[in-house]
């Protein structure tokens, strides 16, 4: 056995883990392949944020068993975390393996899958992921995502204990890389790439468990003498040492809790060019009552400040938000206020998710909304974000943006717009370019065909 092929599934921070495992394979001498008709391992490193995430997982394995029957199938992931038995009952599936045990991956696949090794089926490695004091992290020369803008995963798990969601449950608590690593990698990130996207599952926690020793940059020698260390342990104080400390042409923050974009965040990224003018908050709902039984810690008058605090200060940013519809015990009147709430506030794009039963969480015992009315919701707000992404790209038409360049034509703008570009670029580079129009979900650079 000697080629493989990792399918991720999810957030930034599952595709982050996969460049790992990629990562950790090649370097035992495996080859990667693009097809799973080619593979002799496939690993499926899962989502399990809702059932659609689980039921794509098992159509993928069945496609495996149909397109590559000899394959040796894995699956890890949060999806293998939350329920390993399942998934080991699953025909072709050979190993289970939990996120507490995804750095071993390498290691069991030669022990279990080598030249001398018996065949297994449904075996489950799998522990205590809340004894695990370190996260995965991929050699820095193979950070996950688009291969122009690489995504480096800073921070795992999360503290929270939002009633709807398992992601505690299966990445277990809040963890950070200390701030000397991830200073050498963006370092290093730096050297090759524009652009940077900094990555976490609560990303805005990034510092809060490291001890004093940890939380700090370790001072190098250099011609003005040592750099000292951070004074705290904040994501907004790791960003400005960052640009203090790397060539990083381009930092982009992935997804931050609303309350974490602290002025001194939003600040930093309105004064420094350096940053992507590039805001998502997750809302999950825009009604005070919902946001009480998700358990949410903020109310829909904090989040409208934060949301104005950044368009002051970045009147041209993308503002982003996570929206859930159909949380259990939703009233048609609660909808409608999430509805206003959002038709209120200046976002330019959402990702709309229809509510879906975790087992395990509180929000599964409650009562439900019934199947149809989540579907209509969700429909209705996805056309309410379609309309406010349109407003928004149609006034960036006529005005210059500071755009990385991507492999297929299009270049993504700070502000978080996909542009088509008139002409051939050479990828991984950030240039100014013109609006010249629309296309169907994006823009298009002066002198292209356009969809007005």
């Amino acid at each position: 056995m000697n080629k493989f092929l990792v399918k991720n599934f999810g957030c930034r921070a599952s595709q982050a883990d996969g460049a790992a495992i990629e990562a950790g394979l090649s370097a035992d001498g495996l080859s990667g392949v693009d097809e799973f008709s080619a593979a002799d391992l496939v690993v499926l490193n899962t989502c399990t944020v809702t059932a659609t995430a689980d039921d794509e997982v098992r159509q993928t394995v069945r496609r495996i068993r149909r397109e590559s029957p000899a394959a040796r199938i894995l699956v890890t992931g949060c999806y293998a975390q939350r329920a390993p038995e399942e998934i080991a009952k699953l025909d072709g599936v050979s190993l289970v393996v939990g996120n507490s045990h995804k750095a071993n991956i390498p290691q069991l696949v030669t022990e279990r899958f080598g030249d001398n090794a018996p065949t297994y089926h449904g075996q489950i490695e799998i522990g205590d992921i809340f004894a695990q004091t370190d996260f995965l992290s991929a050699p820095v020369e193979d950070a996950a995502g688009d291969r122009t803008r690489p995504n480096l995963k800073i921070q795992d798990g999360c503290n929270n204990r939002c009633s709807f969601c398992i992601i505690p449950y299966v990445r277990g608590k809040s963890r950070s890389a200390p701030a000397d690593r991830v200073v050498d990698q963006v370092r290093t990130l730096a050297a090759k790439y524009r652009e940077v996207v900094l990555s976490g599952i609560n990303l805005g926690r990034w510092g809060r468990d490291l001890p004093a020793a940890d939380s700090g940059y370790n001072p190098v020698p250099s011609g003005r003498g040592f750099r000292p260390r951070l004074s705290k342990s904040r994501l907004a104080d790791l960003v400005r040492l960052l640009l203090e400390e790397t060539s990083v042409e381009r930092l982009r923050l992935s997804s931050v809790e609303p309350m974490d974009f602290s002025d001194g965040l939003l600040q930093l990224m309105a004064d420094s060019p350096r940053i992507a003018k590039h805001v998502h908050a997750p809302l999950q709902s825009g009604s005070d009552t919902v946001l009480r039984r998700m358990h949410r810690k903020y109310r829909p008058r904090h989040y409208a400040d934060r949301i104005a605090k950044a368009r002051a200060l970045m009147p041209e940013c993308a503002v982003g938000a996570d929206v859930m519809t159909g949380f259990p015990g939703e009233t048609e009147a609660e909808f409608e206020q999430s509805c206003a709430f959002i038709e209120s506030l200046p976002f330019t794009y959402l990702h709309v998710f229809t509510y879906s039963e975790r087992p395990g969480t509180p929000a599964a015992d409650a009562e439900q909304v019934p199947t149809r009315a989540r579907r209509d919701r969700t429909q209705a707000l996805r056309a309410l974000a379609a309309r406010k992404n349109a407003e928004f790209r149609r006034s960036m038409v006529g005005k210059t943006l500071s755009c990385v360049t991507l492999d297929n034509g299009t270049a993504i703008s700070g502000n978080y717009l996909k542009v088509a570009l008139a002409k051939p670029r050479e990828a991984n580079r950030i240039e100014e370019i013109r609006i010249g129009g629309l296309t169907s979900d994006g823009l298009s650079e002066e002198g292209t065909f356009t969809v007005l």
